[in-house]
């Protein structure tokens, strides 16, 4: 009993002169519980160097540096399609009002107002729309040739939201441009191509339209006056 007293007395003082309590008590063995591994702790910038040094002798980063050129030239010639289009199966049309409400002051480069902020603006008010926006498939031969015929360079814009326009240039002998990530049709609600954006006073109008199915093919004449069973 005198010796547990003893003990706490020493734990006490240990507390109150700031030492660590485990230093006043006795370390015991206890043996091993498992398996042990050694602790190896490897320099992340060395091995990333032996790696780099790896790749550069046998021409992987080469390999490397090509493979992502040619991943960037095949994303700028032929974009990720824009999500959910699908052939206009019937004529559908509305009306979108393109008027925004400004988040600030808008001056001019003279710092003189144009618009106070929560100023309702429609840019048709200001700008006109001088080109029709055509959507269509670049991959449905029907769609873009439908489009080339209908519309000319000057009267309209020829959009993709599939397919290729750098592949479509030289054929077609004019320029084509690409919805990237959807953000027209998403903003139109365009949902079918082909369709057509045009101005229509303060709004702007938009048609989907269906196109006529392909002719079918004749059928092949008969030779020697034979009759068909």
């Amino acid at each position: 009993m005198r010796r547990r007293a003893v003990l706490l007395a020493a734990s006490g003082m240990a507390l109150l002169a700031g030492w660590p309590l485990v230093s006043a008590l006795r370390a015991a063995d206890y043996g091993q519980m498992g398996q042990t591994f050694p602790i190896i702790e490897t320099d992340l910038l060395t091995t990333i160097e032996t790696r780099l040094r790896t790749l550069e002798a046998n021409g992987g980063i080469e390999r490397m540096q090509r493979q992502m050129q040619e991943q960037a030239v095949a994303s700028v010639r032929r974009p990720k399609p824009v999500d959910g289009m699908t052939p206009a199966a019937t004529r559908r049309e509305w009306l979108f009002d393109p008027s925004i409400v400004t988040e600030d002051d808008i001056v001019d480069a003279k710092g003189n107002l144009i618009a106070a902020r929560g100023t309702r603006v429609n840019p048709l008010d200001m700008v006109q729309l001088s080109q029709a926006l055509v959507f269509i498939d670049g991959d449905n031969a029907a769609e873009l040739a439908w489009a080339v015929k209908t519309w000319s360079d000057a009267r309209a814009k020829i959009i993709f939201v599939s397919g290729s326009p750098f592949d479509a240039m030289k054929p077609w002998q004019r320029r084509f441009y690409f919805d990237q990530g959807g953000t027209l049709t998403s903003k139109f609600g365009i949902r079918h191509t082909p369709a057509v954006v045009t101005e229509a006073g303060s709004n702007l109008k938009i048609s989907e339209f269906p196109l006529p199915p392909p002719a079918a093919a004749p059928a092949p004449a008969l030779s020697g006056g034979g009759k068909v069973s």
